[in-house]
């Protein structure tokens, strides 16, 4: 890592291109608010031993499509947001817009949200708030993928799911050059992957990547020696463990010939005329690994590329900008990273 910085710092401030640079540019918020405090607390007390709990029992058949649904009722976005739902080839997905956003009509930006989840669990509900709040501060309407998963489905039909809202958006007549592909999580692998499978088709990549905490590496070898694994709010050194298993089980559903495919990794693709890309992540989670691997990489094939880390916050903590000041400004700053980004 290079070029680091404590402090807040403006995304659109750092994300000119520099060709003698050979790293990324890194800062980090230090400052940590009560309420982000109180959040990590809460992960640390309830949410962590329960997840860890269901690494042992995930071969059950939970009803997982019910967070999801419950989440209509629980995660309430903005006042005067505007949800429409639409139809893909192999799932639904819903353009979201907030107060003062213009319809999809090909003017203007727009933007592709990839939600996270582990492949597993939450959909368009669950992260209303989220989208409905970078619809705000993009100016733009947003697209959420609510793309196959697992079990029943590998995650390369998520990232298909994902290509076909992109190119979705580009059947409403926005260009390559005004789309921006953000994700949280598995969300944020998948934002990486619609990115490196268009340059694989020999297609123009959107303008720009926005990732919340991404998992960019499935072995979770990284992350397991990482000082985060022991610090991380919400998932326990398992939780890494038990994901690839399950990426491979899925995985095995589509063998060929008796043969799996291997895993792809987005840190050990080809990963020339890759777009800016703006990583956000706290610097406590294990996650980071995965963040700094891929900020790394990025840069060492010339692309332009800023990650900040939030000290104090859990992973994707800006699910809880209803709350928290510091999810507010990630979202602020990533929204100013696609205004600057996708301007015409």
């Amino acid at each position: 890592m290079t070029d680091t910085a404590t402090g807040s710092s403006p995304a659109h401030a750092v994300s000119s291109h520099n060709p003698q640079r050979t790293g990324p540019i890194v800062t980090r918020e230090d400052a940590t608010s009560t309420q982000g405090r109180v959040l990590t607390a809460l992960c640390r007390a309830v949410v962590r031993p329960l997840l860890h709990l269901l690494t042992y029992l995930y071969a059950l058949p939970w009803p997982l499509g019910l967070v999801n649904m419950l989440a209509r009722f629980v995660v309430i976005p903005p006042r005067g947001t505007h949800r429409r739902s639409v139809r893909l080839q192999n799932c639904r997905a819903e353009v979201v817009r907030a107060r003062g956003v213009g319809t999809v009509d090909g003017s203007g930006r727009a933007i592709l949200y990839l939600h996270g989840g582990a492949f597993l669990t939450c959909g368009p509900n669950t992260h209303a708030r989220i989208v409905a709040t970078l619809s705000r501060e993009a100016g733009a309407p947003v697209l959420s993928v609510d793309y196959r998963m697992m079990p029943k489905s590998p995650v390369d039909a998520a990232v298909q799911d994902s290509l076909d809202g992109y190119r979705w958006l580009l059947d409403q007549g926005y260009g390559p050059e005004r789309i921006a592909v953000a994700g949280d999580s598995a969300g944020g692998y998948l934002a990486f992957m619609v990115a490196l499978s268009l340059l694989k088709e020999g297609q123009q990549p959107p303008a720009a990547i926005a990732a919340l905490s991404p998992l960019t590496e499935v072995d979770p070898a990284g992350k397991l020696n990482h000082p985060n694994a022991r610090t991380d709010a919400m998932f326990t050194r398992r939780s890494a463990v038990v994901l690839q298993r399950l990426m491979q089980k899925a995985a095995a559903r589509v063998a060929v010939d008796g043969i799996v495919g291997p895993l792809v990794e987005p840190t050990k693709e080809d990963l020339s005329h890759m777009p800016p890309t703006l990583i956000h992540a706290s610097s406590s989670e294990a996650l980071l690994r995965d963040a700094e691997v891929m900020a790394d990489r990025l840069a060492a094939a010339g692309t332009e590329v800023q990650l900040k880390s939030w000290a104090g916050q859990v992973h994707v903590f800006q699910a809880a900008e209803r709350f928290v000041p510091e999810a507010r400004r990630s979202l602020n700053e990533i929204g100013a990273f696609i205004r600057e980004q996708t301007e015409a």
